[in-house]
């Protein structure tokens, strides 16, 4: 994957992380804070836990910092993977949120 690629799927990625707070706080109440600067996204929860997802753009990868720890993710041309096998990115994000919020949070892309 070249550097415009990764931008575009990055991009998309955290546009969808955007997009889904939006419905979650629409329709449960859960309450999110998402800021966002450039490539990062802290995602605040209502006991002022947090998830934050950061892109590595030398590296092609997405970092996920969550309570669980640290992951680091890669497109392998379908979905983002985490780099030590450990489940795709979405679900992982659904699971480290449910998991703070004390809610059933489901995040897609």
């Amino acid at each position: 994957m070249n550097d415009i690629e990764f931008l575009d799927r990055a991009e998309a990625l955290l546009r969808a992380i955007e997009l889904t707070c939006d419905r979650i706080n629409d329709t449960t109440d859960a309450d999110i804070d998402n800021q966002r600067v450039g490539g990062m996204i802290t995602l605040t929860f209502a006991n002022s836990s947090q998830i934050i997802i950061n892109l590595q753009k030398p590296l092609h990868e997405v970092w996920m910092a969550a309570r669980a720890g640290g992951f680091h993710y890669r497109h392998d041309g379908a979905a983002w993977v985490d780099t030590k096998g450990q489940g795709e990115f979405f679900a992982n994000l659904s699971r480290y949120a449910s998991e703070q919020s004390g809610a059933a949070l489901i995040f897609s892309s």
